[in-house]
């Protein structure tokens, strides 16, 4: 089954840090840009940070010099490395990406969206 599972989030105290993981799982034949999104209660989903399949990276200005997403494509895995973390961090990460990959009959490419995980800080 082709799916974005997230890993790494837990319950911190501010100035802490947290390593997410995105992983791809199935027969994938490639993932295109991946995206790192938090929402918080009450608050809209925000992108934090993206990376393209050449290694490009964004990141949103509340998070710049703090966080930092990276990939390994041997691992079809993405991270996203959380330092110096702030109680205005706290939020539902969840990763989304196109990915590629043949179902036994066509290539298809599909955007998926991961199940989330939980990152609070307290402070």
């Amino acid at each position: 089954q082709v799916q974005l599972v997230e890993s790494g989030g837990g319950l911190v105290q501010a100035g802490e840090s947290l390593r997410l993981s995105c992983a791809a799982s199935g027969s994938i034949s490639s993932i295109g840009t991946v995206g790192w999104y938090r929402q918080a209660p009450g608050k809209q989903r925000e992108l934090v940070a993206d990376i393209t399949t050449g290694g490009i990276t964004n990141y949103a200005d509340s998070v710049k010099g703090r966080f930092t997403i990276s990939r390994d494509n041997a691992k079809n895995t993405v991270y996203l490395q959380m330092n110096s973390l702030k109680p205005e961090d706290t939020a539902v990460y969840t990763c989304n990406a196109d990915l590629t990959y043949y179902d036994g009959r066509y290539t298809r490419t599909l955007n998926y969206w991961g199940q989330g995980t939980q990152v609070t800080v307290s402070s």
